[in-house]
């Protein structure tokens, strides 16, 4: 099941993680990414802290935390090969987190919402 952000960010539910990565629409608004600065696994996050760094040849943006919890694990490939986020960013995500609380769902837009939100 997917979920997004407002900051364009897609939460994909595996087991007890949320897998975060970014959307098309983020990835197209970057433009070519050259550089992605990955979070320690084990680091405990609050929902909104900044997380990841990407930086591109047009601006450098960053990703937050969607909940509060720990990062499990991080996409290290990534920052040998930044421009995959290019080629598929429903598949390149970036880490893994346990949130603190099992009601991570709420708040987040369903495909349809999101979908809405860039149209308009």
């Amino acid at each position: 099941m997917l979920r997004y952000t407002e900051d364009h960010e897609w939460l994909r539910a595996e087991g007890d993680e949320i897998v975060v990565g970014i959307t098309r629409h983020a990835s197209e608004q970057l433009g070519d990414v050259v550089f992605i600065e990955l979070p320690e696994t084990g680091r405990e996050v609050a929902a909104g802290e900044e997380v990841v760094v990407i930086e591109s040849v047009k601006a450098a943006s960053d990703i937050l935390a969607p909940v509060a919890g720990t990062i499990t694990a991080v996409n290290s490939g990534l920052a040998d090969t930044p421009g995959e986020v290019n080629e598929d960013p429903m598949a390149a995500w970036f880490f893994r987190v346990k949130p603190a609380d099992g009601a991570w769902l709420d708040g987040f837009m369903d495909e349809a919402a999101y979908q809405a939100m860039i149209a308009g």
